[in-house]
This record gives structure tokens, C-alpha cells and sequence, in this order.
């Protein structure tokens, strides 16, 4: 016989996931209209407004489908002498692993779409450009549903981890279970949004 908590829980989590799912249909359609190329216009807002100290290991991701693009960001942190490295997606229920690489290193095809660092040397980055499909003033942050970066964030508490998107991104209320890991800041074209404040 199965306890009734464990029928509550369950109904719970299916709740969530169904939240999830609509609230990532929506995500969707709001991106599908943005210029991808505002992704310049975060560089700029995120380096005057919340610039990462001098010499930080800055993990980014390479940009995929209609995602906002970073690579201006990445070539500007470059620039000033930050190292950087990009996400090696691992087995489903796994954390990302992260390898140094720089502008003009080879990229091999990952999984899901995503480009990944053909080698290079494993690190662990202190501060992390995350990417994602919605996010509200609370810091929640919906992704993708494979559970990468929320796993990933739990190992790094030390880490500065910042949201990049569109500010078209933004909802009133991302739905969010207890393992779903807050962002504190998320970087967009129209400015730094301070969450939880």
C-alpha cells in the first residue's frame, strides 16, 4: 500500500512538471521574436554595470538555435585578460564539466545541439554565464528541463552565477521546485536585473 504523502508528492511533482512544460511553450514564442544580435547590447550593459572582478575564470556557453548571443561578451572579457571556459554536456543526471578554451580553439558538436570544447583542460569556473528560457524577479530560471545547471550550481557556491537573455524573457512568476537553483543577477539588453531585492 502506497502512503497518501507519497500520492501527495507525486501529484505535486506532475503538477510542476506540467507548469514547467506551459511555461516553456510560452518562453518559446516570446524569444522566437528576438534579434539575437542584442546580445552586443548585453555586453555592454553587463560590463559597465556588473563586470567580473579582475582575472576571473568566466564559464560562458556557446550560443544555440534562437538563444541570446554572448560570444560579443565572451571576446570582450577575453580582451581585458579574463580566462574563459565553455560547458562539456555529460550524461543526462550529470553536472557540467567545464574545459578552458579561447576564441579560435576547435568546437566539436555536443549533445542536444550544443558546441563544446574539442579539448582542453578541466577547471571550475568563479564566475558563470548561464543560459536560459525564462527567469522572474525572484531569480527562478527555467532551462531547458535537463536539470544541467541547477546540478552544476549545487557544486559551485562560490561561483557568481548570472543569467543572459532577453529582456523579452522575463515573466511575472517562473514555476520552480525546491531543487531549482535561484540566479541573483540575470543580464539582458536593456540592463542587469537584481534579483530577490
Amino acid at each position: 500500500m502506497v502512503a497518501p504523502h507519497s500520492d501527495s508528492t507525486a501529484f505535486c511533482a506532475e503538477l510542476l512538471t506540467g507548469l514547467k512544460g506551459e511555461a516553456r511553450r510560452q518562453a518559446l514564442a516570446r524569444r522566437a521574436g528576438c534579434d539575437p544580435r542584442l546580445g552586443t547590447r548585453l555586453a555592454e550593459r553587463l560590463l559597465a554595470e556588473a563586470p567580473p572582478p579582475p582575472g576571473a575564470l568566466v564559464g560562458g556557453f556557446w550560443p544555440m538555435g534562437e538563444e541570446i548571443d554572448i560570444r560579443p561578451l565572451l571576446q570582450a572579457l577575453e580582451a581585458r585578460g579574463h580566462p574563459l571556459a565553455l560547458p562539456v554536456t555529460p550524461r543526462r543526471g550529470q553536472p557540467l564539466i567545464f574545459r578552458r578554451w579561447q576564441f579560435g580553439a576547435p568546437l566539436a558538436r555536443g549533445p542536444m545541439g550544443t558546441s563544446q570544447p574539442a579539448e582542453g583542460e578541466a577547471v571550475t569556473p568563479g564566475w558563470l554565464l548561464v543560459p536560459l528560457l525564462a527567469f522572474d524577479r525572484a531569480g527562478r530560471r527555467l532551462g531547458y528541463g535537463g536539470g544541467y545547471y541547477d546540478r552544476t550550481l549545487a557544486l559551485l557556491p562560490e561561483a557568481m552565477p548570472i543569467g543572459c537573455a532577453y529582456a523579452a524573457q522575463e515573466m511575472a512568476e517562473v514555476p520552480a521546485g525546491p531543487e531549482d537553483w535561484r540566479l541573483p543577477m540575470v543580464a539582458t539588453e536593456a540592463g542587469m536585473v537584481r534579483c530577490g531585492v
